[in-house]
């Protein structure tokens, strides 16, 4: 089985990173917290750019750090590939021979992402030529990512990498992390506080508070918790994964089956091939409940679904419920007021109204 095993104590003046943690050896993991959290110390950590006292570090059955036996490899030993907020790109060289000074690190028979690979991954091939001072802020992380990927990494670590990019650059930039996801067997450790990243990136959620792990589990299983801070969130919600039942050219929107198959939701969005995966969020504030199912109403998304649990929200007036469709949880805030009136209570069923033009695909 893949996995990534991390066991680290690290002491700073007033912090303390305390974190054991089992993650999947494939895939995309995302370190979320705000901001002091520990995500970037974890990630240095992995990196071995800190030594904790204390630390365990195994990589899909590597042992790249173990404190008790004395095994620590040095940052330069780990195969891994590191990507930070800004690409740091050699300045007096072209974006090809910035690719090539990552390739060479490796030797040729040990090479597992070949230059044409990357290139095209990243869609850097017009850039080649160029040099950094000629890149966008968008074009100038590819070509680190790319750089990072030359090195045949058997994990690679990203620290925040879009926070320096305005929306249109992280825009652009967010479709090629998809495919590194979809299309390369590189484990990725994912740091960020954008929920929307997460969401849209990430098959296993680590949230870090202060240092310690107040959760570790797949993406779909730990958005929906009420006993998490991210229930609190104003923008909270859950991942669903869904999968193109057809496309109506007329309205634009797409119809997308839920992992159970009997219940579907519609989505304004471009056309999609029929059968393809679709991830799509749903907030919390865009679900609203009914005891009946309405048939005068411009939400199109009508689903059968029924109470499991609810919690305090931040807000005094506001309430959390959680609830399941057909085995897919969804979360609901309303008011206090609306849980009165409609007399909610575990195990009551109802129904879940989303407006489509709210899912976020």
């Amino acid at each position: 089985m893949q996995q990534i095993r991390a066991r680290f104590r690290l002491k700073h003046p007033g912090f303390e990173l305390a974190v054991d943690l089992s993650l999947p050896g494939r895939g995309i993991t995302a370190l979320f917290g705000h901001s002091g959290s520990g995500k970037t110390s974890l990630l240095r950590c992995i990196a071995g750019l800190e030594r904790a006292a204390d630390g365990y570090l195994e990589v899909n059955g590597e042992r790249w750090q173990d404190s008790a036996s004395g095994v620590f490899l040095p940052t330069h030993k780990r195969p891994l590939g590191y990507v930070f907020q800004e690409a740091s790109l050699f300045e007096h060289l072209s974006v090809r021979l910035n690719l090539a000074f990552g390739e060479k690190r490796i030797p040729a028979r040990e090479r597992r992402v070949r230059l044409e690979q990357a290139v095209e991954l990243l869609g850097i091939e017009h850039l080649l030529e160029r040099m950094p001072e000629r890149l966008s802020g968008g074009e100038r992380q590819r070509v680190g990512i790319a750089r990072a990927l030359l090195t045949s990494p058997r994990l690679l670590l990203m620290d925040e990498p879009l926070a320096a990019l305005d929306f249109k650059r992280k825009a652009e930039i967010l479709p090629y992390l998809e495919r590194l996801h979809d299309e390369l067997d590189i484990p990725l450790l994912y740091v960020s506080h954008s929920p929307d990243e997460v969401a849209r990136l990430a098959d296993h959620l680590v949230l870090l508070e202060g240092g310690q792990v107040l959760a570790s589990g797949p993406l779909e299983q730990t958005l929906p918790r009420l006993d998490l801070p991210t229930a609190q969130d104003d923008d909270a919600g859950v991942v669903i994964e869904g999968r193109v039942q057809s496309f109506d050219a007329h309205y634009q929107l797409l119809s997308l089956a839920l992992p159970g198959g009997a219940l579907s939701v519609r989505v304004a969005h471009s056309p999609v091939a029929e059968g393809h995966p679709l991830r799509f969020r749903v907030l919390a504030r865009d679900v609203s409940l009914s005891l009946e199912k309405q048939h005068d109403s411009s939400i199109l998304n009508l689903l059968p679904a029924r109470v499991v649990a609810e919690a305090p929200a931040a807000n005094p007036a506001h309430v959390l419920v959680r609830l399941e469709a057909d085995g897919t949880p969804l979360l609901a805030r309303i008011t206090r007021y609306s849980r009165d009136q409609l007399g909610l209570y575990p195990g009551q069923a109802l129904w879940a109204q989303i407006k489509s033009v709210a899912l976020l695909a």
